[in-house]
């Protein structure tokens, strides 16, 4: 079966790649370095020719509420008016948990696309999961602020992105569900205290400051608006568990 990935050069976007390979299908990578533009539709048609399921993790990085929401508010109704010219059978897109109860422009403009995947026709699963363990990484990979790190104050109950990648697949080789049950992983943290973590144990020398947006989406951030409200799936892997395997691999990669 051919399973194409927006965004599958990312974060996630890879290992969802690495997940539908490992299942024995055909994995089909829509990204601009493969010649494909998601917000004007560039090489859509071609490429989602003979695919059955579509697989969105595409991203902008932005925080900015009026650039999120152009990336989103076209590049969603693009891929799946191209999906169903092409016959796809099933859309997935991945969300936030909480992303309709923190009002930042982020997660504003990812509520905005799961409301255009539920209105359209094509018979879609939207897949909601908590902020994944790698995005401490990112944290501490940013380089805009040098080596101080600014943090967002955040509740949340991490998840490895390797469990999201096969929730994803595995949801979009099911049926469709319209709203999928939430993600989460196995434990509540502190954002600041992960990526405090991360840097140790990885002797990286960054200063991390903890900071607290403004205002009701701050507020929102910091008293649990971020979690699972229902029962839903939850992933195994804990950050301690993660950490120790990034660690790892820092160390081989910096003795190679």
């Amino acid at each position: 079966m051919r399973i194409a990935v927006a965004g599958g050069t990312g974060w996630i976007g890879s290992l969802v790649v690495r997940e539908v390979r490992e299942r024995g299908h055909a994995p089909v990578v829509l990204a601009r370095s493969k010649g494909v533009d998601l917000q004007t539709g560039k090489g859509l048609e071609e490429a989602l020719h003979g695919v059955s399921r579509v697989i969105d993790v595409s991203n902008i990085a932005t925080l900015n509420r009026a650039r999120a929401f152009a990336f989103f508010e076209q590049a969603t109704p693009n891929l799946l008016s191209a999906g169903e010219k092409a016959g796809v059978e099933h859309h997935v897109a991945l969300s936030i948990v909480g992303c309709d109860r923190v009002d930042t422009g982020y997660y504003a403009a990812k509520h905005r696309q799961e409301e255009l995947v539920h209105a359209s026709s094509m018979p879609s699963t939207v897949l909601r999961a908590t902020q994944f363990h790698e995005f401490a990484a990112q944290m501490l990979a940013r380089t805009d602020t040098g080596p101080i790190k600014l943090v967002p104050r955040m509740t949340t109950q991490p998840v490895a992105g390797r469990e999201v990648a096969t929730a994803l697949v595995a949801a979009a080789l099911g049926e469709a569900q319209g709203t999928a049950p939430e993600l989460a992983g196995p434990e509540v943290l502190q954002m600041t205290d992960m990526v405090r973590q991360l840097r140790r144990a990885t002797g990286q020398r960054a200063l991390v400051l903890a900071l607290r947006l403004p205002g009701a989406a701050g507020k929102a951030m910091t008293t649990g608006e971020l979690l699972p409200k229902e029962d839903g799936p939850r992933g195994t892997v804990t950050f301690d568990a993660w950490v120790q395997e990034r660690a790892a691999a820092v160390a081989a990669a910096s003795a190679a």
